[in-house]
């Protein structure tokens, strides 16, 4: 049995503010407006502390993007050394998001790459193809489980925040899933954006997966696994049907977001994994004292569509 803790969008600030003179002329601009008007009231530093802390009971931590705000240098190092902090004591994997790789700019200079590289080494490297955000599909084996991380973030313009995988990491992806060290285990896959997704088209390529039906594709050879992804901020499941069997899609909510609903609130899901089955899957919401987590469930969709 293997526990793994997902978190997800942390949205870490940088202890010295604002980078003012980088944001001047680019989307940062549109990025802090979302901050003032709605963000900065509900993502809470002191929330994001409790909620780390909680999940180093787990046997290994994933986060699934968005680990910074603005893909501000102050930012990316105030997030690795929370991540440093929770890492003496047990695994991190985490994965960029939208908000990691924010501009043009910030993927040339693989800034999500040399600060959270050290948390995606890859056990089969060979299978890794590179990309502007660093080398993809990283997996790791554990236990009784593969995990396996996948890109989708990429920059775009102002008021977009649609990912994108490409042809080339789902190929590479497709090829992992076959590989035998893989096959006996149970896969467990990182994703930032949804990967299903029943919204128009116009929907999913303002803010969704846009090559979202290639990713389910890929997913035909597995009789099981579990597809973890954050993005939308909100704690939820379903059960995805594939030729083979069935895989579980999971996604988590803000780690530091203050909200009264439990399916939204700051927290983390726990799933208790063997080769098998997924044998629990669970939320912990941070309670109004900001001090301890109480155990949810996770709000479950009839389908994966």
């Amino acid at each position: 049995m293997l526990r793994i803790a997902h978190l997800s969008d942390l949205h870490v600030l940088s202890p010295g503010g604002l980078e003012w003179r980088e944001m001047l002329f680019n989307k940062r601009l549109t990025g802090y407006a979302n901050f003032v008007w709605r963000r900065g009231r509900v993502h809470r530093r002191e929330y994001l502390h409790s909620v780390l802390a909680a999940a180093t009971e787990a046997d290994h931590v994933v986060v699934t993007g968005d680990i910074t705000n603005l893909a501000f240098e102050g930012e990316f190092k105030e997030a690795r050394r929370l991540l440093d902090e929770i890492a003496r004591t047990v695994e991190v994997t985490a994965i960029p998001g939208n908000h990691d790789i924010y501009l043009a700019r910030v993927q040339r200079d693989r800034s999500f790459e040399r600060h959270f590289g050290p948390f995606l080494q890859s056990d089969l490297p060979d299978l890794a193809i590179e990309l502007p955000a660093g080398r993809y599909p990283c997996v790791k084996l554990r236990g009784p489980a593969a995990i396996i991380a996948l890109s989708s973030a990429v920059p775009r313009p102002p008021f977009i925040a649609a990912g994108y995988l490409g042809r080339a990491q789902l190929e590479a992806f497709s090829k992992i899933l076959v590989h035998p060290e893989v096959t006996r285990r149970r896969p467990v896959i990182l994703i930032h954006h949804p990967p299903v997704d029943s919204r128009c088209r116009l929907a999913r390529l303002r803010d969704g997966l846009v090559d979202g039906a290639s990713f389910r594709a890929a997913l035909a050879p597995l009789a099981r696994g579990l597809v973890l992804f954050g993005h939308l901020h909100v704690r939820v499941r379903c059960v995805l049907r594939t030729p083979s069997g069935t895989v579980d899609v999971v996604g988590a909510s803000g780690a530091a977001l203050d909200h009264p609903d439990n399916s939204v609130r700051a927290g983390f899901n726990l799933y208790h994994v063997d080769v098998c089955n997924l044998v629990r899957a669970e939320g912990y919401v941070l309670d109004e004292s900001a001090k301890s987590l109480s155990r949810t469930t996770i709000t479950e969709r009839e389908g994966c569509r």
